[in-house]
């Protein structure tokens, strides 16, 4: 293999910060996971990580936006979703009782997904949800 040639394929959609947008998201992910084991759950991880971007970010105001990367490799499927940033904390894992009708969100992406991670930089924040190929299903998760 060429050394600038890399097995990961890497795609980008930026979407207006509209909630109509999260079923476009949702879509493109599917489209392009279309046959893979992770579809479903990538499919899912998008739909919550860009509708947090939109309710709780500048993302979700006037001419607002969010940014969605999808990243396959044959080890890893890693879905980010980048905000506008305009919130003084950056996204975290809230452990919510079972009737609270909100900030469940990201913990359901942390149990899906084996391994989340957030960066924060001035200009918003990136939650990147990775779902390990080689880790068998059913089998335990690395949160």
């Amino acid at each position: 293999m060429h050394e600038y040639t890399s097995m990961t394929r890497v795609w980008g959609l930026s979407c207006p910060g509209f909630p109509e947008e999260v079923s476009r998201a949702r879509r493109w992910t599917r489209d392009i996971l279309r046959g893979s084991p992770f579809a479903e759950d990538a499919e899912l991880i998008v739909s919550e990580l860009s509708a947090n971007a939109i309710l709780h970010t500048a993302s979700g105001r006037d001419q607002g936006s969010f940014h969605l990367a999808v990243a396959v490799s044959a080890q890893v499927v890693a879905v980010s979703v980048t905000d506008d940033g305009g919130t003084a904390t950056a996204p975290k894992v809230e452990h919510q009782d079972q009737d609270a009708e909100g900030g469940r969100g990201l913990g359901m992406v942390s149990t899906i997904a084996h391994r989340v991670v957030v960066h924060d930089s001035e200009a918003g924040h990136t939650v990147t949800a990775e779902l390990f190929t080689d880790v068998r299903r059913g089998g335990g998760r690395l949160c």
